[in-house]
């Protein structure tokens, strides 16, 4: 994972978009402690997040399926799976992730959403719809602060003005992603100021119930 997080940081200006070594170690934590025995990933830049499932479902041998749009993502994705080997477990899907979602069956114990932020409002939803969440899985979507945007535009005056554009779009749609969040009654959400922000969701016990049953 650290030559892959490395390779990725000499390699793409935008290498910011991806998950720190810290946040690697977190999602490995929480995918250890899960028993994961499917992952989906909606986003995977250059496959370092989903090294980071591989590594932590090594007990459960998980599959694990990651989508990805960009072609340049697609190629640099398919490198690291092909360098180290992990395309026994690791499915990669290209194409829009709401194309790529309605041809998806079964349910995911964890689902991990990084993609282009207008579009995680209807991600969710979907997975949720068509319940893609396992009984006991949670949801875990990235960068849910937006460099500080998603609370104002003036939280974060360091920010570079060539992404600030860029990042005030994201905070707008993630602040309708959390207001949905709020107020959808099948979920719990909980929003972990870490990283660039972090949202869990999972199924209230009530909805829980019902799909056991």
């Amino acid at each position: 994972m650290n030559e892959v997080w490395e390779w990725t940081c000499g390699k793409f200006e935008d290498a910011d978009k991806m998950s720190s070594p810290l946040q690697g170690a977190t999602m490995k934590f929480l995918a250890e402690w899960q028993q994961a025995k499917r992952v989906l990933e909606i986003g995977c830049f250059t496959g370092y997040s989903a090294l980071a499932w591989y590594e932590a479902t090594e007990s459960t041998k998980a599959e694990i399926i990651t989508l990805e749009l960009d072609p340049k993502m697609i190629a640099a994705s398919r490198r690291t799976f092909d360098k180290y080997k992990v395309n026994d477990r690791i499915t990669l899907i290209e194409g829009p992730a709401q194309a790529s979602l309605a041809k998806l069956s079964g349910t995911f114990d964890i689902i991990f959403v990084d993609a282009n932020k207008e579009g995680y409002e209807g991600y969710v939803k979907y997975i949720l719809d068509k319940q893609l969440l396992s009984p006991h899985g949670f949801i875990m979507c990235d960068n849910i602060f937006a460099r500080g945007m998603t609370i104002s535009t003036d939280a974060n005056p360091t920010l570079p003005e060539k992404v600030r554009p860029y990042w005030t779009e994201c905070g707008k749609a993630l602040k309708r992603f959390n207001t949905f969040c709020k107020n959808d009654t099948r979920i719990d959400t909980i929003l972990l100021p870490v990283y660039d922000g972090v949202t869990l969701i999972k199924w209230k016990p009530s909805t829980f119930l019902e799909l056991a049953n």
